[in-house]
């Protein structure tokens, strides 16, 4: 699977309160950004149907550090 990079301009407001949100689930701004797009595919297939593509949006697109080949600590 490729992960791809995207940057994207917002207002710093707007920043800002997906920052205060994204710390008051436990995210990074990255992460909770990322349960967005993922809510939005889900939405989006479930009244549309199914978009072409092997990645369900269930799927966590960062993979643990244990599947991306890092040690864990003793």
């Amino acid at each position: 699977m490729a992960v791809k990079s995207v940057s994207i301009r917002i207002e710093k407001e707007m920043l800002d309160k997906i920052g205060f949100i994204a710390d008051y689930e436990g995210r990074s701004v990255n992460s909770h950004i990322l349960v967005l797009v993922r809510e939005n595919i889900r939405e989006f297939e479930a009244q549309h149907g199914k978009i072409e593509g092997e990645i369900s949006p269930d799927v966590n697109v960062k993979p643990t550090a244990k599947l991306s080949g890092k040690k864990e600590a003793d």
